[in-house]
């Protein structure tokens, strides 16, 4: 299962902490990683000496240039970030997001994304937008920035601790697939397509409406099916908009 989960690097400008990174996934067992628009040099001589005999990874990462790339055949996409957001997200601390894996990754056969974001500013809330849900580390208040490397640490943990622990009687294997990021993506795009066509929605003016439904689909993990159904209805919707206008 640790196989099926990648964690995602965004705008990273420390090559030693590309390195730490892949030492912290190396620990526990995880060795998907990919590397978003990095602002630095991913394998340097610090990048080597950090990782501690883990370079393999660093040189095996995906480097693509947007979070949709990284994150697109996933079904469970989790934001890490201290900071507390305008539009408050699904929060689940790393304990609650290690006891979802193995249902996640087994009866669904998912594939998990953890993603983390710049050294100095994190995550943006377009990217936070992007999660299902976003995962705080608890720390000192007094002192709640942790390095990169070692926030990768803590949640890596927690996914090696849950997913050797016994997996729960009630899984279903025969589970329909869960809709992926990409997938996800395209029909958020179409429903504002869609909102827009009926004077629902004015881009103009957009009021947090798309992020709202945002945060209230990707809360229900619809399955691929139930996304095609509401696709259907989508593209029914705007059939029946252009016919009045016909009219």
């Amino acid at each position: 299962m640790l196989e099926r989960i990648r964690i995602v690097l965004i705008g990273t400008s420390h090559p030693g902490n590309i390195g730490g990174t892949a030492r912290a996934m190396h620990n526990m067992g995880l060795e998907d990683l990919a590397l978003v628009a990095p602002r630095c040099e991913p394998i340097t001589a610090d990048t080597v000496s950090r990782a501690s005999g883990a370079d393999a990874l660093v040189h095996n990462a995906k480097v693509v240039d947007s979070l949709e790339d990284a994150v697109g055949d996933c079904s469970l996409v989790v934001g890490a970030s201290a900071r507390s957001r305008t539009l408050p997200w699904p929060m689940v601390t790393p304990r609650e997001l290690g006891e979802r894996l193995p249902t996640e990754l087994t009866a669904a056969q998912g594939r998990v994304a953890l993603v983390f974001g710049r050294e100095d500013s994190g995550l943006t809330n377009t990217e936070m937008q992007r999660c299902h849900a976003h995962v705080h580390i608890p720390t000192n208040p007094d002192f709640s920035s942790l390095n990169l490397a070692a926030a990768v640490q803590v949640l890596a943990y927690e996914c090696r601790l849950a997913c050797q622990a016994e997996l729960p009687d009630t899984q279903e294997p025969d589970a329909e697939p869960l809709a992926s990021h990409e997938e996800l993506e395209h029909y958020f795009a179409h429903l504002e397509r869609t909102l827009i066509d009926i004077g629902f929605h004015d881009p103009d003016m957009p009021r947090q409406l798309m992020a709202r439904l945002r945060r209230f689909i990707l809360r229900a993990r619809p399955e691929r099916m139930e996304l095609n159904i509401l696709r259907g209805i989508l593209s029914a919707t705007q059939r029946q908009a252009e016919h009045r206008k016909d009219k």
